[in-house]
């Protein structure tokens, strides 16, 4: 497979966290401006900041968790030559989950579905290491 269709998902997914890290980077620096948030007030991770910038902050978070599993995966099953049509599938099909994960963080807030597409895009995750494992072990 083509490195660059095996790294296109991990581009995507390094996009959408640097877009919601300089979102919330103003978001943040818009209230420190305002007044809305005094440094001494959030300068120890304190949960300070207005809902609609901890909303955006979290989903930030979020994509620096998880995704660091996915990461290490995808470069070490390109180098390892176990980066087939299906782990780029599965790759698309995660990545399309913590899209939509980050959407609803940053829109509705809906617990239930942004939970849910959570947990799905870890199964998808957890599933692709599993393959992963297997192949690296059974040298397939």
């Amino acid at each position: 497979m083509p490195l660059v269709t095996v790294l296109l998902p991990l581009f995507v997914e390094v996009i959408l966290t640097f877009a919601l890290l300089f979102w919330s980077g103003a978001l943040h620096s818009r209230d420190l401006r305002a007044g809305t948030v005094k440094p001494e007030d959030v300068a120890l991770r304190e949960p300070n900041w207005p809902k609609r910038s901890r909303q955006v902050s979290n989903a930030y978070s979020n994509q620096t968790e998880l995704p660091t599993l996915f990461y290490v995966l995808t470069i070490l099953a390109y180098f390892s030559h176990h980066a087939g049509y299906l782990f780029v599938v599965l790759a698309w099909v995660f990545v399309v989950f913590r899209l939509l994960h980050a959407f609803v963080h940053v829109t509705s807030n809906k617990l239930r579905l942004r939970g849910a597409l959570f947990g799905l895009g870890a199964v998808v995750l957890a599933v692709m290491w599993v393959i992963f494992i297997v192949q690296e072990l059974t040298g397939t």
